[in-house]
C-alpha cells in the first residue's frame, strides 16, 4: 500500500491558478457527448435530450460493482456510451494511497454519531460552502437559490450517505463511488453549459455574454443562457471551490465535533480526513489540493475563504442562500420557542466571520429562545466535563443534538413523500441504519428515555423505507 504524501504547506502560485483548473477527465467526458450538437438558447437542438440520456443512464449505476463491467443498453448513442464507459474505467479507480482501514474506520465515526452528523452537515458543513460565493452564484443564475432549497440539500445528502456508509467506497455492495462519479458528471454538465463548451487549457479568460432566453426556459437552457465572468470568477465548479467544498465535509464536521466538546483523537481525525480525501480523488481534486491534518486544512481553510470573499459581487447571493437553509431547518422544529436553534447552532459552529457574510445576525431570535439554547449548551458543556471523570463516554450535549438532528433528518432528509434520490437497496441500508440510531449506547437508560420523549419512542422509522420499497427513485441531478 503506499501512503498518502505528507502534508505540505500549499504554495500561493498553486492556489492562485485553481479557479481558472478544472476536471479534464469528467470535462473530456461532457464534451464527447455534447460537441457533435449545437445548442440553441431558445432550448431548441439535441444537447438537451443527451443531457436527460446520460441522467438516465447513471441511474444504473446502483452501486460500485456495477461500475467495473457498465455497458451502455443496445440503442444508446455510439458517442455516449463510448465516453460514459471511458469515463467509468479510468474514474473508479480510488488512488494508490488509499488506506481501506482508515476509510473503514472514518465510515464507523459517522455512523456512530448518527443523527449528530445530520446537525454537523445542516449547521456547519453546508453553511461554510456558501462563503465561497460560486455556489451561490451557480444556484443564483439557475433560479435555484430559494425555490429548490430542500432539493440542494437532499443532494448533498444522497452524495455523504452512501460514501460514509460501511463499505460505500471500498466494497463492491458499497455505492459511493457510484454517487461520487455521478456529481463528478454534473459539475461537468454545468460548466459546459455555463461555458458554452468545454473549458480550453490556456484560452484567455474573458466574459460570456449572456443571451436572451424565454419566460419558460428549463435549468439546462438557463445555463447556458446565463452568462459568466471567467476572468472575474474563474471556472464553475473549479478545483479552488472543490477543494474548499471538501474541506467542509471533512474539517469542518471535525472542527464542530471539537467546538461541541466531542472531538475524536488525532488518529481518528487523521482517518477521517483521509476517507474524504479519497472522495476527493474520485471526485476530480487534484491531490495537492488536499489537507492531511487538522492544522493544514484549518490553513487551507482560512486562505481559501479569504481569496474567495475578495472576489464577492453584488448583488450578494450568498445571504439569500444561508435565509433560505435556516427557514427550510426551522419549519423541521416542531416547537416554536427552539426553532431559533438551528440558526443559533449554526452561529456558535461556524463563528463571528462566516455568520456575519451570510447575514445570520440579521434576524435576531426572541431572547427566551436565546436564553434557552445558550443555557442547554452551556449547562451540557458543564455538566459533560464534570461527568466524565466518573462516566468517559457521558455527553448532554450529545444528546441535545441527537434531538436537534432528529427532526432535521426525519422532516428534510427522510420524508416520504420525497425520499432521497438513491438506489432502493442503498435506501434500505441507510433505513437500517437510522433505525440504529434510535438509542444511543453511550447514554445512560434514563437519558435515552428523555431523547424518547423529545423524538419518538421506539425505533427512529425511516419514512424512505416505503418509498424504497414501493418505487425505487432515480437519480434527477439536473432540475
Amino acid at each position: 500500500m503506499t501512503r498518502q504524501p505528507a502534508a505540505a504547506a500549499i504554495p500561493d502560485a498553486l492556489l492562485d491558478a485553481q479557479p481558472w483548473q478544472a476536471d479534464p477527465l469528467a470535462d473530456d467526458t461532457i464534451a464527447r457527448i455534447l460537441a457533435p450538437q449545437a445548442a440553441g438558447s431558445d432550448g431548441s437542438g439535441e444537447p438537451w435530450q443527451r443531457i436527460a440520456c446520460v441522467n438516465r443512464l447513471f441511474a444504473s449505476w446502483t452501486d460500485n460493482a456495477t461500475l467495473a463491467g457498465w455497458r451502455a443498453p443496445e440503442g444508446t448513442l455510439p458517442e455516449v456510451a463510448q465516453a460514459l464507459q471511458s469515463y467509468l474505467q479510468t474514474g473508479r479507480a480510488l488512488p494508490a494511497w488509499a488506506d481501506a482501514e482508515r476509510v473503514e474506520r472514518a465510515e464507523a465515526l459517522f455512523m456512530d454519531h448518527g443523527a449528530l452528523s445530520c446537525v454537523l452537515l445542516f449547521c456547519s458543513s453546508l453553511p461554510e460552502c456558501y462563503v465561497i460565493p460560486d455556489l451561490a452564484s451557480v444556484l443564483h443564475v439557475a433560479g435555484e437559490l430559494e425555490h429548490h432549497t430542500e432539493h440542494r440539500i437532499r443532494s448533498t445528502a444522497a452524495m455523504i450517505f452512501p460514501v460514509m456508509m460501511q463499505g460505500g467506497l471500498t466494497r463492491p455492495d458499497g455505492a459511493g463511488v457510484a454517487q461520487v462519479l455521478k456529481v463528478r458528471l454534473i459539475h461537468a454538465t454545468i460548466r459546459h453549459l455555463i461555458l458554452r463548451g468545454a473549458p480550453v487549457p490556456g484560452q484567455p479568460a474573458g466574459e460570456i455574454a449572456p443571451l436572451e432566453r424565454p419566460a419558460d426556459a428549463g435549468l439546462y437552457q438557463t445555463l447556458y443562457a446565463s452568462g459568466w465572468n471567467v476572468g472575474r470568477d474563474g471556472l464553475p465548479c473549479n478545483q479552488a471551490e472543490l477543494a474548499y467544498t471538501l474541506l467542509t465535509f471533512g474539517y469542518v464536521f471535525l472542527r464542530s465535533l471539537r467546538r461541541l466538546g466531542l472531538g475524536f483523537t488525532p488518529a481518528d481525525e487523521q482517518a477521517y480526513l483521509h476517507a474524504w480525501n479519497v472522495v476527493g480523488h474520485v471526485l476530480g481534486i487534484d491531490d495537492s489540493l488536499m489537507a492531511h491534518t487538522m492544522e493544514d486544512a484549518a490553513d487551507l481553510l482560512e486562505r481559501l475563504q479569504a481569496r474567495g470573499r475578495a472576489q464577492i459581487t453584488q448583488p450578494d447571493a450568498r445571504p439569500a442562500l444561508a435565509a433560505a437553509l435556516m427557514t427550510t431547518m426551522e419549519q423541521a422544529i416542531p416547537w416554536r420557542l427552539a426553532r431559533p436553534f438551528p440558526r443559533l447552532m449554526t452561529r456558535y459552529l461556524c463563528g463571528r466571520s462566516t455568520s456575519a457574510e451570510l447575514a445570520l445576525d440579521g434576524q435576531r431570535a426572541p431572547w427566551t429562545s436565546w436564553l434557552l439554547f445558550w443555557t442547554l449548551l452551556g449547562l451540557c458543556r458543564l455538566i459533560d466535563t464534570v461527568a466524565r471523570w466518573i462516566w468517559p463516554q457521558f455527553s448532554l450535549s450529545r444528546s441535545f443534538t441527537r434531538v436537534l438532528g432528529y427532526h432535521l433528518l426525519v422532516k428534510v432528509l427522510m420524508d416520504q413523500t420525497r425520499p432521497l434520490q438513491l438506489p432502493a437497496h442503498v435506501l434500505h441500508q441507510l433505513g437500517r441504519c437510522v433505525a440504529g440510531w434510535s438509542d444511543d449506547p453511550r447514554a445512560p437508560r434514563w437519558l435515552n428515555r428523555l431523547e424518547d420523549r423529545l423524538t419518538t419512542t421506539g425505533s427512529w422509522l425511516f419514512a424512505g423505507e416505503h418509498a424504497a420499497r414501493t418505487a425505487p427513485v432515480a437519480p434527477g441531478p439536473l432540475r
